[in-house]
């Protein structure tokens, strides 16, 4: 589990609090339960944004869609926040979490060979390049077809090439899903194709994404917007890959630092998207569930409230501390002295928003890989969590040698 995964795993709703929420939604609004326990959100399901109840909090654009979040990819904050723990069917947006698993345990130069299941695996009519028994694709190119033509063949041929069949893959990829702190969704496929057992939330979803972000190998597969699949052992003739995102660079819904993303839509899902976009030094990442034709208008106008209401603030100042150690002092002396922040503090507030109503709550993180023990900080805005921080404990091993040592650090302050 990297460090990003952590933190959110950390923040992450427990399952109590999964457990009422499910409970009080069953009873007084618009959910159904379908089939193998999946519980989704109805049509007349009533729209909750919850980021309009934060005081101070610009509010919100009126989208259609049934369930939304907007987050700021580098701290996590939630902009935007719309039925955010509501299940809705994902359509092709799963091949998010299936492309970042890929990337995280393939070699994309080696060679993936499609075995029979997996070329007619799927429902005739759905989302493919027609691969067919037998035929070999290196697993960049596989990537590509999976991330810009949505092919459904090659979501399970790569599921295969992971972890031998999909059932084992799909295993993999709920791990996955946990350790990136999601609590309210299932994956039962790889590749978003509508089964009673497949659901995810945007709140869910907005971490998968930012997660995958986080992956340079996705970067590469996401912001690609058109690939030629050279002849292979068995097609003759060269495939070309368009990437479906239409908000990307000279496509119909062009919108200014649109860098990629992923579409999706069933009957039962409607449309479904994921987008990432940059400005300046900031990107968002939009995630748009159950719209009804509706997917690029919603994530243009959360994308501008974004863009246009939100900035980074810094919490940090620099300074710098003399400080004595004894021998049997280093480990009981305060953390301001024992730890130190890694680079600049920032939390994504509203434009006017003084940083002085930003909470702070710390965590002591034991254990992490390869790390003495770190102080994890989560900020938050009348409960909404607007960035993080981790503590480092600085290398004092050296102090413990001698009688008295003195050193001098440079120690980032929080300052609210």
């Amino acid at each position: 589990m990297d460090k990003s995964d952590r933190i959110r795993h950390v923040l992450s709703r427990g399952q109590k609090a999964f457990g009422i929420w499910l409970a009080i939604s069953l009873l007084v609004s618009g959910f159904w339960t379908v089939p193998g326990g999946a519980v989704l959100a109805s049509e007349g399901t009533d729209a909750y944004v919850m980021t309009d109840s934060l005081t101070g909090w610009p509010k919100g654009p009126d989208i259609s869609a049934g369930g939304a979040v907007l987050m700021d990819a580098k701290t996590g904050a939630v902009l935007y926040a719309k039925n955010e723990d509501t299940a809705f069917y994902p359509a092709s947006i799963t091949k998010i979490l299936t492309a970042l698993v890929c990337c995280e345990r393939l070699d994309m130069a080696d060679q993936l060979v499609m075995s029979e299941a997996a070329a007619y695996g799927i429902e005739a009519g759905s989302s493919s390049i027609y691969a067919d028994t037998g035929e070999r694709f290196t697993v960049e190119q596989a990537m590509m077809a999976l991330m810009l033509e949505s092919a459904n063949e090659i979501a399970l041929g790569l599921g295969e090439k992971v972890s031998g069949n999909t059932k084992k893959f799909t295993e993999l990829m709920n791990a996955r899903a946990r350790a990136i702190g999601c609590t309210h969704s299932h994956f039962n496929n790889p590749h978003g194709l509508t089964d009673p057992n497949h659901y995810v939330t945007a709140m869910d979803m907005a971490l998968i994404s930012r997660a995958a972000w986080r992956n340079s190998l996705f970067q590469h597969f996401t912001t690609t917007g058109y690939f030629e699949l050279l002849p292979t052992n068995i097609m003759k003739e060269t495939r070309y890959f368009l990437n479906h995102h239409a908000m990307m660079e000279g496509r119909d819904y062009a919108y200014n630092g649109v860098l990629g993303g992923k579409t999706g839509y069933t009957d039962e899902a409607g449309n479904t998207l994921v987008t990432y976009a940059r400005r300046g030094n900031v990107t968002l990442i939009a995630v748009v569930l159950s719209c009804p034709g509706t997917h690029y208008s919603d994530t243009k106008a959360l994308l501008d409230y974004g863009f246009e209401n939100f900035r980074r603030q810094n919490l940090l100042y620099r300074t710098r501390d003399r400080v004595t150690f004894l021998p049997n002092q280093a480990y009981i002396l305060s953390d301001v002295q024992a730890f130190e922040y890694q680079g600049s503090l920032q939390v994504m507030l509203p434009t006017g928003v003084s940083r002085n109503r930003v909470e702070r709550k710390r965590t002591t993180l034991k254990n992490t890989p390869g790390r003495m023990p770190c102080v994890l900080s989560e900020f938050t805005y009348e409960g909404n969590y607007v960035g993080y921080a981790i503590q480092y404990e600085k290398d004092i091993g050296a102090s413990l040698l001698r009688p008295k040592a003195h050193a001098t650090y440079d120690i980032f302050k929080y300052q609210p």
